[in-house]
């Protein structure tokens, strides 16, 4: 399984979670490619603040001293949770051609049910245009899809709502969020 490599802050807790007996600093960040909440524990002496962008990879990381666990949505801070729309939308904007791909490649799921169909505001007349168009010719930017696809919604507003909805509730199926095994307690040196 393939790990983050970078993390937005969603939250900076210098002393702690406020009920525990242990009082080391922790961050609550989401992975940049996979949408993973994780939990950090940051290097002594480091200044971090909401939204930075933390290396959390296999070299030497520069603020954060080990990733403490992966952790679920429910147990984000109020602060986290807050921050979590403006991030989404933030990653969604930052790897456009991540997103752009989806609408080229995305394919059936079963024989009455198009990928495409499980983004908010795309039903079947949506979902055929999509089709059509990307037959034509690969689509290259969000202002592309909205230019070739009448009436569609903003392409970034239903990414971001479908990625809320992945990472705060439990979807039958996941298009950008990977499915979530148990929690792991395991540090990341």
């Amino acid at each position: 399984m393939q790990k983050e490599e970078t993390a937005i802050v969603l939250d900076y807790l210098r002393k702690g979670y406020p009920r525990s007996y242990k009082k080391e600093p922790i961050v609550q960040a989401i992975g940049t490619k996979k949408f993973t909440f994780l939990e950090l524990v940051p290097k002594e002496n480091t200044n971090i603040s909401l939204e930075e962008e933390v290396y959390v990879g296999e070299e030497e990381r520069d603020k954060i001293k080990y990733i403490k666990k992966t952790l679920e949505y429910k147990n984000l801070t109020t602060t986290a949770k807050n921050e979590l729309e403006n991030t989404v939308e933030t990653l969604i904007n930052k790897n456009e051609d991540r997103f752009i791909h989806f609408f080229n490649k995305a394919s059936a799921i079963t024989i009455k049910e198009h990928s495409l169909e499980l983004l908010p505001g795309i039903g079947k007349k949506h979902m055929i245009k999509i089709l059509d168009e990307r037959e034509k010719e690969e689509f290259k930017s969000f202002e592309d899809i909205k230019e070739r696809v009448d009436l569609l919604p903003d392409p970034k507003k239903i990414l971001k709502e479908r990625v809320l909805e992945e990472l705060t509730t439990n979807t039958k199926y996941k298009l950008f969020v990977p499915r979530k095994s148990k929690p792991q307690n395991k540090r990341y040196r």
